[in-house]
């Protein structure tokens, strides 16, 4: 477990170990510092074919830019308030939820 987030400098090395490691036919480890969106493309080339596994890395590259310039936090923030909103909605209209 860790005490605090890892440095930008810590998550270039992080992402990089794994990304080795399942572009060589391994998993990932938890509680690395990746976010989700970046961990979801590391999985995806994990559970590829190893064929077909370095097709997969520019995604995972993507991802974890997003990771670092926030616009996957950014993304997942505008989508948990979008619910909340259409949440909030749906109780207020007749016949909704009390």
């Amino acid at each position: 477990m860790r005490d605090r987030r890892p440095t930008d400098r810590e998550l270039r090395q992080i992402f990089h170990a794994e990304l080795e490691r399942v572009l060589a036919g391994g998993g990932l480890r938890s509680c690395s510092g990746l976010d989700n969106d970046t961990d979801k493309a590391l999985w995806a080339i994990a559970s590829a074919e190893p064929a077909d596994r370095e097709a997969l890395a520019p995604a995972a590259y993507r991802a974890f830019a997003g990771q670092l310039d926030g616009s996957n936090a950014a993304r997942w923030k505008e989508d948990l308030r979008r619910r909340f909103e259409e949440h909030a909605q749906r109780r207020q209209a007749p016949g909704g939820a009390s």
